[in-house]
């Protein structure tokens, strides 16, 4: 048995020795796509060396002026969000614009929701994002570092 090769094995955190760190991102005149995506990429934990896809080692993110966010041509009046009720003719359809007259936050963490793992991880992933309308929020406490997302190219 000696012509067989170490097993690797990946090096595991638990949960309770994850360093996870409290992010300030401000959204005036960020992009609703584009930010979106590195947000879901700051909760999913990728930015981390000890990434593992089945472990929520991501960072707590919180949002502030969800309600300055930008989209690129005509996406305000031609971006269509659907919902079903579940019932015949329950289908209800809003634009992008009607969205972010009603409430700002709903357009933006369904963004990152999609761009999120579906299922329970998903779901634990995205209860670490929390956005708010005004530039307050009531995470003073956490004394988040302030982050701004770079634009890739």
């Amino acid at each position: 048995m000696s012509h067989l090769l170490p097993a690797q094995r990946t090096p595991l955190q638990a949960d309770k020795d994850l360093n996870k760190k409290w992010i300030l991102v401000d959204a005036d005149g960020q992009n609703l796509g584009r930010l979106a995506s590195q947000i879901a990429y700051r909760l999913r934990g990728k930015h981390r060396v000890d990434f593992s896809p089945h472990q929520d080692n991501g960072d707590f993110v919180v949002v502030v002026n969800a309600e300055k966010i930008k989209v690129t041509g005509k996406k305000m009046d031609q971006k269509i969000y659907h919902h079903h009720s579940g019932y015949t003719g329950g289908l209800t359809s809003m634009t992008l614009r009607e969205k972010l007259d009603r409430n700002p936050v709903t357009a933006l963490e369904l963004a990152v929701r999609r761009m999120l793992p579906k299922g329970s991880l998903g779901r634990k992933m995205f209860r670490n994002l929390k956005v708010y309308t005004g530039a307050e929020h009531p995470h003073q406490s956490q004394q988040p570092e302030s982050w701004t997302p770079a634009h890739r190219t």
